[in-house]
C-alpha cells in the first residue's frame, strides 16, 4: 500500500512537472529588430530607442526567469545589424534573419513555433508601424493570440508631403489599429498580470 501511494504520488508530481512545461511553452517572446542602427549615431536612427529597449529587456528577463521560449529577429543589413546590448541573444535563444517587413514572410518563424507548441505571441520592438505592425498583423492571421508591449516598442518622425508626422503620434495611431489584432498593454502591466 505504501508503495502504491508513493507511485501516485510521482505519477502525480510528474504529470503536474509536464502541465507546467506545457504551459510554459505556449507563450513565446519575439523581440523584433532592437538592432543597432536605430539607436544613436546609427543610420535609421529612432526616437527614444533606449526607452523601448530597456522595456524589452524587463519583459526578456521574465521569460528567461520562466525558461520560456524568446526568438529574437534580426533584419539583414550591411551594416550596423548586431541586435543591441540591452536584449542580446544568450545561449538556446533563437535568432532569425529577415529580409522582408513581416518577420513571418521568408523566413522559418512559423514553422519553428508550431515545432515547440507556441499558440501565443508576445511581441515588442522596432519599428512599430513596419516591421512591428507586419509581424502582429501577421501572427493573427495565422491565428497566434498575440499581446503587444507598446512601450517596449519605438520608431520615428514620418514625412508625407511637407507634413511632418511625430514619432509619438505614429506610434500612437499604429497601436490604435493594432489593438483590433492584439492585447495591447505596457510592459509593467504585462508583468503584473503574470
Amino acid at each position: 500500500m505504501k508503495r502504491m501511494f508513493t507511485l501516485l504520488i510521482v505519477s502525480f508530481m510528474a504529470n503536474n512537472l509536464y502541465s507546467q512545461n506545457n504551459d510554459s511553452v505556449k507563450t513565446a517572446l519575439l523581440i523584433i529588430d532592437v538592432q543597432d542602427f536605430y539607436f544613436p549615431g546609427g543610420t535609421s536612427e529612432l526616437v527614444n530607442p533606449q526607452v523601448a529597449a530597456a522595456k524589452a529587456a524587463f519583459v526578456l528577463s521574465y521569460f528567461r526567469e520562466k525558461g520560456m521560449p524568446v526568438i529574437h529577429i534580426k533584419h539583414e543589413s550591411e551594416s550596423q545589424s548586431d541586435i543591441q546590448l540591452s536584449v542580446k541573444p544568450i545561449d538556446g535563444e533563437k535568432i532569425i534573419t529577415k529580409k522582408e517587413i513581416n518577420a513571418f514572410n521568408g523566413t522559418d518563424l512559423n514553422e519553428y513555433l508550431k515545432s515547440i507548441g507556441v499558440k501565443d505571441l508576445v511581441i515588442c520592438g522596432m519599428q512599430t508601424h513596419m516591421c512591428v505592425e507586419g509581424t502582429v498583423r501577421a501572427g493573427y492571421d495565422l491565428g497566434y493570440k498575440i499581446t503587444l508591449i507598446h512601450d517596449a516598442c519605438a520608431t520615428k518622425d514620418l514625412k508625407w508631403g511637407d507634413e511632418v508626422i511625430p514619432a509619438k503620434m505614429v506610434h500612437l495611431s499604429t497601436l490604435s489599429t493594432l489593438k483590433n489584432y492584439a492585447k495591447i498593454v505596457s510592459a509593467r502591466e504585462f508583468l503584473a498580470g503574470k
